[in-house]
């Protein structure tokens, strides 16, 4: 495909405005034609399948960003094992850097590895460089920290030696509730679900190591997410395409609760990380739903964004903006201020095959800037956000 820079592009959308109401003193929302700008800054080709972008927390690195591929090898036997199957699915891994300043783009570094289907950053002030963790193709999950402005792999972590057909669908970065691993050095844990239905839980020791604690098995088919709670250490939630959304207690080793909400497999969750007991959900059956984790029986509010929903990422302000993508439609900037009564304010639709890859730069000025991939046509965006609703 052709490598495009600098094409604007403007998005309208349907908003809900919040008022006063002079009848009964309380706040209503009432709909109204408005305006969110995004502008596309750039357009990268990514020669392999774009699946994912994840833009760094670190405080002194906040200007990078990675963006995961996976490509499918061809090959020349018409017959071969599972093995041979997984070596045929290679990846890369692109590190970037944005200015916000004169909004210039630069890549930095890109790495050859296997197939990656998800990334993480692991969020802490602790450590002196970023910390990145991927999941990949062969069943690992990939340690890397970013070194002279280069990626650099610590570790490769194998979830299950004996399987060699397993792939590495999500993971989340989380902190231990245990106060046996805290003072071992082992703060941080890492939760991983693979293709099989299984969730794993592993330690991130200072040593730059992850240790096994344990794995599980969740659900009858693949396990399209996980994902910790950000409020209650003991609490992870796992989502699958028999269409369950699991909560489990760490403590007890149990699951504690299977919600049956959702017509299709689940295949994004984010805890809320400003709104204690909030839990965001995505799906095959394209509805973004919000549940209160008390009462998780039926959600708080539903809202159809059409195409499937991959991933949702809270902006780096307020949190009360979520960039969806929205996986054979576009990716939709949706309005959470009212966790019963979500509004889609903005539609990106720039992408021309499956929408899967979304982040906001955590970098703010008097726009939020974001970056988006897409698969087939091997496509990266990065685009400004005004998130003023006029």
């Amino acid at each position: 495909m052709s490598h495009s820079v600098g094409r604007q592009n403007s998005n309208k959308s349907h908003a809900k405005t919040r008022i006063k109401s002079k009848y009964v003193g309380t706040e209503l929302f009432v709909s109204q034609f408005i305006m969110m700008d995004i502008q596309l800054i750039h357009t990268i080709d990514t020669e392999y399948s774009a699946d994912s972008v994840e833009w760094c927390p670190h405080p002194d690195f906040k200007n990078l960003f990675v963006c995961g591929t996976y490509q499918l090898k061809e090959s020349s036997e018409e017959n071969h094992d599972a093995t041979m199957a997984a070596c045929h699915r290679k990846g890369r891994i692109y590190l970037y850097k944005f200015d916000e300043s004169d909004r210039s783009l630069l890549e930095l570094n890109r790495v050859e590895t296997a197939a990656i289907l998800d990334m993480r950053w692991l969020k802490t002030t602790s450590n002196v460089f970023p910390i990145l963790a991927t999941a990949t193709a062969l069943g690992n999950v990939e340690v890397y920290i970013v070194e002279e402005l280069k990626l650099k792999c610590v570790q490769v972590f194998r979830l299950n030696p004996s399987d060699n057909n397993l792939l590495t669908l999500s993971l989340d970065w989380g902190l231990s509730a245990d106060e046996a691993n805290i003072s071992e050095g082992k703060q941080n844990q890492l939760l991983t679900s693979d293709s099989k239905g299984n969730i794993s839980l592993a330690a991130w020791s200072s040593e730059r190591n992850l240790e096994m604690i344990r794995s599980w098995h969740a659900h009858e088919f693949e396990a399209w997410i996980c994902a910790f709670d950000k409020w209650d250490k003991n609490l992870v939630y796992t989502g699958g395409d028999d269409t369950f959304l699991h909560v489990y207690d760490l403590r007890s080793e149990t699951r504690s609760m299977v919600n049956k909400s959702h017509n299709a497999g689940v295949t994004c969750l984010l805890s809320h990380p400003k709104r204690e007991k909030i839990l965001l959900t995505g799906s095959y059956d394209e509805k973004l739903r919000t549940f209160d984790t008390r009462t998780m029986k039926t959600p708080l509010s539903e809202l159809d964004l059409q195409g499937g929903i991959w991933r949702i990422k809270s902006d780096p302000v307020k949190h009360d903006l979520m960039l969806c993508a929205c996986m054979y439609h576009n990716f939709s900037i949706v309005d959470l201020c009212n966790v019963y009564s979500p509004s889609l304010v903005g539609k990106f639709e720039e992408h021309e095959s499956i929408c899967y890859g979304a982040d906001w730069s955590t970098n703010v000025d008097d726009n939020f800037y974001m970056a988006t991939c897409s698969f087939y046509d091997h496509k990266l965006c990065i685009s400004s956000v005004n998130p003023s609703l006029k």
